[in-house]
């Protein structure tokens, strides 16, 4: 899995005009999921998502993760980003997770970083959304798990 991370002081995703998602200060989260990915991989990328630190302390070092500033997590699914784009001017998504299996570890994902932390908000699987954000900094990470 891959998580392309930005700091924002605040984001949002529409589906068909309507916000289904939006937080203030946090961590806006685009995720890929590629084949070979499991359980233990969404494990991985949530421990990372919750305990990256990104977020200034008080001497201006990011020093701080998202539990520490108490911040929002708006997870946005985004098969995109398992792309391969190395050769060519056309990306390659051979490395992309079937559907079903992207739908269903995206879930999990969600699932359970719903019952780690209380500010959690998310895209709709598989839809066309307009994401909208504020980043911070900016402040922008891949993280791979």
């Amino acid at each position: 899995m891959k998580a392309l991370i930005q700091r924002v002081t605040r984001a949002s995703v529409e589906v068909e005009g309507s916000v289904v998602g939006a937080i203030d200060h946090g961590l806006l989260a685009l995720v890929g999921v590629e084949k070979g990915d499991d359980e233990a991989t969404v494990e991985r990328l949530l421990h990372k998502l919750l305990h990256y630190r990104v977020f200034s302390d008080a001497e201006g070092k990011m020093n701080l993760n998202l539990q520490q500033v108490d911040g929002g997590l708006l997870l946005v699914s985004q098969f995109t980003l398992a792309a391969d784009t190395r050769k060519g001017l056309r990306p390659s998504f051979s490395s992309a997770a079937p559907p079903a299996d992207g739908d269903r570890l995206f879930h999990r994902l969600l699932e359970r970083a719903e019952a780690a932390w209380p500010r959690v908000a998310s895209g709709e699987f598989a839809a066309n959304m307009q994401v909208a954000l504020v980043n911070d900094g900016p402040v922008t990470f891949l993280l791979e798990s």
